[in-house]
């Protein structure tokens, strides 16, 4: 079994968004904001070789949408997801399965690609796995939240024959060595996957956790449409992770791509943080 890091492009999003209630004059200090008061951030996908699967847990922001839409978002560095499995020996037809956690625009953007004006699943030789509750949860979205859900990365996929859904039950079985966990407080229920990897066990944080800045309690989204939930659930995520001595892997943390956790006397915080290659 082999895990890679799938580096996308970065991109920007406004800090208040990103940290919430906490003031901008606490976490400018460790995520310093542009002119434009927005933050760098990460689009780091997961890719797992699991037996005979070659499973991509999401795509990124893709590269359908026109001009306008991505001049809100800033995107640079010198990663594309091509780039990124090319350097790890795979290309787009090698994927047998697309993971995703959920159905915002910067996790399943990259999932469809528009050839010849017509808009077609990314990976032709991949299934394709939602949850339905989430699934329905993004094509009927709420006024807050539909911004983020666009039609064209998701219809695609359901016309294509190539979607399925995983049941929603926590823990259930995706692979030999990989389980979903639900979480409801980010979006209705987006799922996580956890990997047992080289005698560790790894959780792929997606929004419950995007940076390792969001540690401390307070620090919850404002793009969170629950955030009391996400509250409840970094609580009882982080209890566990420091019982079983889980590693985090951040999806949106430009900077940080793992960590393990501890109780200190300000509360729970990083332990280690760490790159990935250095599991």
């Amino acid at each position: 079994m082999n895990v890679y890091t799938i580096d996308t492009e970065l991109f920007k999003l406004d800090g208040g968004a990103m940290f919430g209630v906490v003031p901008k004059s606490i976490w400018n200090k460790f995520s310093p904001a542009d002119e434009n008061n927005l933050c760098t951030l990460a689009m780091r996908c997961l890719l797992i070789e699991d037996g005979n699967r070659l499973i991509l847990v999401d795509t990124g922001i893709g590269n359908k949408q026109d001009a306008k839409f991505f001049g809100h978002y800033y995107l640079h560095g010198p990663n594309t997801l091509d780039s990124s499995l090319k350097k790890q020996g795979f290309n787009k037809d090698d994927i047998t399965d697309v993971f995703l956690t959920h159905l915002h625009f910067d996790h399943v953007g990259g999932a469809v690609v528009r050839e010849n004006e017509k808009l077609i699943p990314a990976f032709k030789n991949a299934t394709y796995w939602s949850s339905e509750k989430h699934w329905n949860w993004a094509l009927y979205p709420n006024d807050r939240e539909k911004a983020s859900f666009l039609k064209e990365n998701i219809l695609p996929l359901q016309e294509s024959g190539q979607l399925k859904f995983i049941e929603e039950k926590d823990g259930i079985a995706f692979s030999e060595h990989v389980s979903v966990r639900f979480t409801y407080g980010h979006t209705d229920a987006m799922m996580l996957p956890q990997i047992n990897y080289k005698d560790k066990t790894l959780l792929y944080m997606a929004d419950l956790l995007p940076t390792v800045h969001h540690i401390p309690m307070p620090y919850v989204m404002a793009y969170d449409m629950f955030p009391l939930t996400t509250l409840k659930e970094k609580k009882s995520f982080f209890e566990e992770a420091i019982q079983n001595e889980y590693v985090f892997v951040f999806e949106h943390d430009a900077n940080n791509e793992c960590c393990t956790l501890q109780y200190t006397e300000k509360g729970i915080r990083a332990a280690e943080i760490f790159k990935f290659a250095e599991l």
